[in-house]
């Protein structure tokens, strides 16, 4: 059982800053950031996988940079220009991969970390 716990949520305003964290309690080949805002569905917002291909949607490209340290089994997420559309709850997950360059299920999950962004 993978543990994973998240930190560096917050509240900002529009067109701010954060940068969050996770720490895995072991390493796995992939890691990534889902979030989910009350009314919606989770979406998938980055992943890295062992090789360190990262994913992202057309809703966070070129604003969102994930990043691991694997000597620290611990995930980033940078989020800059932060919109009110990106206040959710984030949620690291993890899992293994038979790819080095994919990532398509995760089997752990975090609590999440709190993200607020006010225009």
């Amino acid at each position: 059982q993978v543990r994973l716990v998240e930190s560096g949520g917050d509240s900002v305003e529009a067109g701010g800053s954060l940068r969050l964290s996770c720490v895995a309690s072991e390493y796995t080949a992939c890691l990534g950031w889902f979030r989910q805002a009350p009314g919606k569905e989770r979406e998938e917002i980055a992943t890295i996988a062992r090789d360190g291909s990262t994913t992202y949607p057309d809703s966070v490209k070129g604003r969102f940079t994930v990043s691991r340290d694997r000597a620290k089994n611990t995930l980033y997420l940078q989020m800059n220009s932060l919109t009110p559309e990106d206040t959710a709850l984030y949620v690291c997950a993890a899992g293994p991969s038979r790819w080095s360059w994919l990532c398509k299920s995760f089997e752990y999950w975090g609590q999440g970390t709190q993200v607020t962004v006010s225009s």
